[in-house]
């Protein structure tokens, strides 16, 4: 439950919160949100990461679909086990969703969130999927520390 839970509030928000921008503010209007640390600024961005695949929404539209078909399925077979895996895999599925809805429907992303120490601008469901990637790997982390603390010898790097 905890899974799709997570799924249904990071899309739901993170729409919600590009219908927003999309409807108080122009292309390239920016405003500040948080002291000098955040601000937004409205953004259409027809590609991926750091602007990178301009033109390419439509393929990566696709790409996000197929992306969580592969997450459902894989959970579908056992994968996934534990909480933290059902949270970061939930959260990779949300924010694809977010952004797969737009690339697919208008071509675009509508990106806003500016982090003023100069890193990019991103939506809330780029910022669930790097939260998403975080969490899997801390837990591939933890799960091999406890397999080095099972077998009592020092983890090899081969």
């Amino acid at each position: 439950m905890l899974f799709y839970s997570i799924i249904v509030v990071i899309t739901a928000v993170d729409q919600l919160s590009k219908y927003w921008i999309r409807s108080v503010m122009k292309v390239g209007e920016s405003m500040p949100f948080y002291k000098d640390i955040i601000s937004f600024t409205y953004y259409q961005n027809s590609g991926a990461a750091g602007s990178s695949l301009q033109g390419w929404a439509p393929i990566l539209g696709v790409l996000a679909v197929l992306i969580v078909a592969g997450i459902w399925w894989y959970r579908r077979k056992g994968g996934f086990p534990g909480t933290l895996k059902q949270s970061a895999a939930a959260l990779l599925v949300g924010g694809a969703i977010g952004n797969g809805i737009e690339r697919l429907l208008f071509g675009k992303v509508t990106d806003f969130i500016v982090i003023n120490s100069g890193n990019g601008i991103m939506n809330l469901a780029d910022i669930a999927i790097n939260i998403g990637v975080v969490l899997y790997l801390v837990d591939m982390l933890l799960s091999q520390r406890g397999r080095w603390k099972g077998n009592g010898k020092n983890p090899q790097i081969s």
